[in-house]
């Protein structure tokens, strides 16, 4: 089944001011959050003059550049789950040249869309894109506390209490890890679900128990499962499927 959220035209159909990062993330150039950076770092120009100001107001009247090219509001809000494939990374272009995981909508999808939370370019699995500001700012913060589950392989047999010892919490050089579950599913794999997701959380305590990760997978974000998808296989999110994910963030 495929589906996607209609947009709120509520801009492009009134003459209404709007913050300018408001305007962005509605423009599928990135959340509000990271639009408010894009500004401040002098790359977006409004009727031809660079704005640094959060506080600049426009209306789909406006021309807005971003690093010289024009942005406009998208016709059709997008909503995708990507498989990630391994040595694929999560930015929009790569200077190392490395293959990004976007570029493997570029043939399906016109609009720009960007990702929501990230995978190291050494795991594979669940990563939804889109280019709905509103909606990324909402699952990707913290407080949200949305579920991702993952399946970790490691290469030798895992010691006997690292999943109790994970639900209960470990301090890794002064940070402190706590999985919301973690549960041994065989000697050699194990399955852990965070709401927080601090940076490479999982490879960090794995790494302190020392045990070396051999394969290292996300399976789920929210109600959103990989279930039968291949490595580098999309489908767009059901409307269902956005709201309930919607419904999931405490924030």
């Amino acid at each position: 089944m495929r589906g996607s959220y209609l947009p709120d035209n509520s801009i492009s159909n009134s003459k209404e001011e709007v913050r300018l990062q408001v305007f962005l993330a509605h423009s599928g150039v990135a959340s509000r959050r990271a639009s408010e950076k894009i500004i401040l770092d002098g790359r977006v120009a409004v009727n031809g003059v660079i704005v640094t100001g959060l506080g600049t107001k426009v209306s789909s009247k406006d021309k807005i550049t971003l690093d010289g090219k024009p942005v406009s509001l998208e016709e059709q809000k997008r909503y995708v789950l990507l498989y990630k494939p391994l040595g694929v990374v999560c930015s929009q272009s790569d200077e190392k040249g490395r293959p990004c995981a976007v570029d493997l909508l570029k043939e399906k999808y016109s609009e720009r869309l960007y990702n929501v939370g990230r995978l190291d370019m050494f795991s594979h699995g669940a990563l939804i894109f889109t280019n709905d500001g509103d909606f990324a700012a909402r699952l990707s913060h913290p407080s949200a506390e949305i579920e991702k589950e993952y399946i970790v392989e490691s290469s030798l047999p895992l010691p006997r209490f690292l999943a109790e010892d994970f639900k209960h919490g470990i301090r890794v050089d002064g940070v402190f890890y706590k999985a919301k579950d973690a549960e041994e599913i065989n000697s050699h794999k194990m399955r852990v679900v965070l709401v927080e997701g601090k940076n490479r959380e999982i490879r960090r305590v794995f790494e302190n128990a020392g045990v070396a990760i051999r394969n290292l997978c996300r399976v789920r974000i929210g109600n959103v499962e990989l279930g039968e998808m291949k490595p580098g296989e999309f489908r767009d999110l059901t409307q269902t499927e956005v709201k309930d994910l919607l419904n999931l963030c405490k924030n």
